[in-house]
């Protein structure tokens, strides 16, 4: 099986990793504009790589893809997922799926249009452990659910654990808006909100404050600092639960975490993990039963389940496009773009 990779900056290595442990699949040409990004990625995984300096002519000269990842920027990905989706290949397509809802709708009626595989690498879907609390919660022996509470925790701006984010480029294009960022919200948010509706289901109202801290100063070379830095958001739910989610960078202490925690008619389960991938993303928390008069919580170990990466060759073969596909980066994508309104206006809206 035959893939191309388009974007080669840092998340496209896991890419070629990931796609390379699987039997019968082969990662065969790369593109970037970016050519020193292009040369030292070719450089790491073979200059046997096809190399390409723009979708264009990768498109023109390639024959025969079983299927594309679309690794660009945030701001490239509705133009480079929309010559891909022309060309009626499958595609693979990092998180967000566009900039807006409006783009990404356009993105995902053209995908079921030319009946291709498409994902949305929403990459803490793999966690086993996050994977068992949604089908304990759809089985329904939890009853129905009552109460949410999802975060998503980073601290590279008050930590150097990852570099410092004053000197790097890799961090101040995400506090910028002219470089193509929607801020923590579409960086981070986009992960914990598709998180949360694929557990519990639908947002139907939504209360969100975004918050861009000024101490951080107003610009750094050619980034400006203006994109949001975090968020919180009240939500309710359309099967009449509420909660809340937020979503940060200055949550010291931690480096990369996601929580989630579901509180239940007869029960609750609850994951907390992060993207070192240690025990963690394959354990699950409940409180059911006699454990519920004791407080008492009862760590469950999962087994391990397939990546996205694996679901995506496996549609391929298959011709049944699995989760999450491009219609649930649309969701979340209209979510977002309803937490900017709900902020500009300071009041609940709903989703739709």
């Amino acid at each position: 099986m035959k893939l191309g990779i388009v974007g080669t900056g840092n998340v496209a290595y896991r890419h070629f990793e990931e796609f390379s442990k699987i039997d019968g699949v082969k990662v065969e040409a790369v593109c970037d504009v970016n050519l020193k990004n292009l040369n030292l990625f070719t450089e790491k995984f073979g200059n046997h790589l096809r190399k390409y300096s723009s979708i264009d002519e990768m498109l023109k000269e390639e024959k025969n893809f079983d299927g594309i990842c679309n690794n660009t920027p945030d701001r490239f990905h509705k133009e480079v997922s929309l010559k891909i989706l022309e060309k009626e290949i499958n595609i693979f397509s990092e998180k967000p799926l566009a900039e807006n809802y409006e783009d990404a709708k356009i993105l995902t009626d053209l995908a079921h249009k030319r009946n291709v595989i498409n994902m949305v690498n929403f990459t803490y879907r793999e966690s086993s452990g996050y994977q068992k609390l949604v089908e304990t919660i759809k089985s329904d022996t939890l009853g129905s659910i009552k109460h949410v509470n999802a975060n998503y925790y980073q601290s590279w701006l008050t930590s150097n654990l990852w570099g410092n984010w004053k000197e790097e480029d890799t961090w101040l294009w995400r506090l910028s808006t002219a470089h193509g960022s929607n801020g923590a919200l579409g960086d981070t948010g986009v992960h914990i909100f598709d998180f949360t509706i694929n557990a519990v289901g639908d947002i139907q109202q939504i209360c969100a404050n975004l918050k861009t801290y000024q101490e951080k100063g107003d610009k750094i070379g050619e980034y400006t600092l203006d994109a949001n830095d975090g968020f919180t958001s009240m939500v309710k739910f359309s099967n009449g639960a509420i909660g809340t989610i937020s979503n940060t960078r200055y949550a010291t202490g931690y480096a990369n975490t996601l929580m989630l925690e579901v509180f239940c008619e007869k029960g609750a389960v609850k994951v907390e993990f992060d993207a070192e991938r240690d025990n963690k993303w394959s354990t699950l928390h409940i409180c059911e039963n006699k454990n519920i008069d004791e407080a008492k919580w009862e760590k469950i170990i999962c087994e391990s389940t397939p990546t996205n990466f694996e679901r995506f060759i496996k549609s391929i073969k298959s011709g049944e496009n699995d989760q999450p596909d491009f219609q649930q980066g649309a969701k979340v994508q209209k979510i977002l773009d309803m937490c900017i309104k709900s902020n500009d206006k300071n009041q609940w809206v709903d989703i739709n």
